[in-house]
């Protein structure tokens, strides 16, 4: 509206569609890890796999609203009517969703401020016993309540009292950060490159999915001309695409949930086999028959991956954790004290999420142009088989 000339201005709505996308992109990136490594502080362990399994419940109910804004046609109704296009309906949709969280979130979880009023007030914040979840709820206004008879006031340390663990701990350094990322034990870079292929998989057959579903299921194409058969046939695909990552979201709503419950069975080694298996036999089924029913059958499958991407690295993580962290024990050395902690593991796992989308845009992009959609859920199927083999022989259960 600003620019009067049309090349200019569509030049500027690329450009700031990109930006978009990065800001949007790297922000939902980024967040994973905070709330895992938030999740993995005030959680004891038992609290942790239903935490994980809660966190991806929740992601697979979000991603099922977001892609039914994309499934449905906005054209006939009263905010299609108001608004330019759909797509502004689908960014109203997103931004009211996002500020209605936001302000949930703000004022859900109120937290102990960093000041201290007195050195009493100081050593009642340091307890000795693991705080369940929930317990921060007995904190009102941003102080403590005056009843604290459960919270141990340490004594005051005198100078002969000897360090505190928090006088010996190494301070992070970026060249000290590096370090600890390049010296990491070998069954934790397993898990890394497991979670690497999961991601490429899964993500391989997202990117292009609608895409495909346009042009190889429903036989329409982008680049006809507006308003003839194979223009609607193809957006009619991309619709019904939609459909089927809505069915993948809730699907691994569900699946999360059911996890539980399959667990105390086939372990994690059995939860991640299954899901690397059972999205590489489905995104193969689905390059065979591309019919329109069995894809969407099939997309049910998807949810299986993408919960499973979401819980059981994450609980290996938190599973060696608690091993060090009991040799350490055995061994009469504080737990705690080793420079590695979660936030660093959970980081480089959350990594291989980029590193997965690097390689497949310098990669899969190109392949797409040369041999067309069908190629994504053929990559997709070896890559997540490929996965799955690692995933049997490779990664470290305990």
């Amino acid at each position: 509206a600003f620019i009067a000339e049309r090349e200019k201005r569509q030049t500027w709505a690329i450009v700031t569609t990109m930006l978009g996308v990065v800001l949007f992109d790297f922000a939902a990136d980024f967040i994973d890890v905070p709330i895992k490594v938030y999740l993995f502080d005030v959680c004891s362990h038992q609290e942790k796999e239903k935490g994980l399994h809660y966190h991806a419940l929740l992601t697979g109910l979000g991603g099922a609203l977001g892609y039914l804004t994309g499934a449905v046609d906005w054209s006939n109704t009263i905010l299609g009517h108001h608004l330019v296009s759909e797509f502004q309906v689908m960014f109203f949709f997103a931004a009211l969703v996002f500020l209605v969280c936001l302000v949930v979130h703000l004022c859900s979880i109120p937290e102990v401020p960093l000041r201290y009023e007195s050195e009493e007030t100081k050593f009642l914040l340091e307890v000795d016993e693991l705080r369940q979840y929930k317990s921060i709820e007995e904190i009102k206004n941003g102080y403590l309540k005056s009843a604290c008879s459960e919270i141990k006031a340490t004594p005051k340390p005198t100078k002969s009292s000897g360090p505190s663990h928090t006088d010996t701990q190494p301070r992070m350094t970026l060249k000290s950060l590096l370090k600890t990322l390049i010296s990491m034990p070998s069954h934790y870079r397993y898990l890394c490159v497991s979670h690497l292929f999961g991601w490429m998989a899964f993500l391989s057959n997202m990117l292009f999915f609608t895409d495909f579903m346009g042009q190889i299921v429903y036989e329409g194409s982008p680049y006809a001309p507006r308003n003839s058969t194979l223009y609607l046939a193809y957006e009619r695909g991309v619709e019904v695409g939609c459909w089927g990552l809505c069915i993948n979201a809730v699907f691994s709503s569900v699946y999360s949930y059911l996890q539980k419950a399959l667990l105390p069975y086939i372990g994690l080694k059995g939860l991640y086999f299954i899901g690397y298996l059972l999205f590489g036999l489905g995104t193969g089924l689905i390059g065979l028959f591309p019919n329109v029913y069995s894809t969407l059958a099939l997309c049910s499958l998807f949810g299986v991956m993408s919960s499973t991407l979401y819980t059981v690295p994450f609980h290996l993580i938190a599973e060696y954790h608690r091993e060090e962290e009991n040799l350490k024990l055995q061994d009469g050395e504080q737990p705690g004290t080793h420079g590695r902690g979660k936030g660093i593991d959970c980081a480089a796992l959350t990594c291989m999420v980029q590193l997965a989308q690097i390689i497949l845009g310098v990669g899969l992009g190109l392949l797409v142009s040369v041999a067309g959609s069908a190629v994504t859920v053929i990559s997709a199927s070896t890559v997540a088989l490929i996965g799955c083999c690692f995933v049997a022989f490779c990664v470290r259960y305990v």
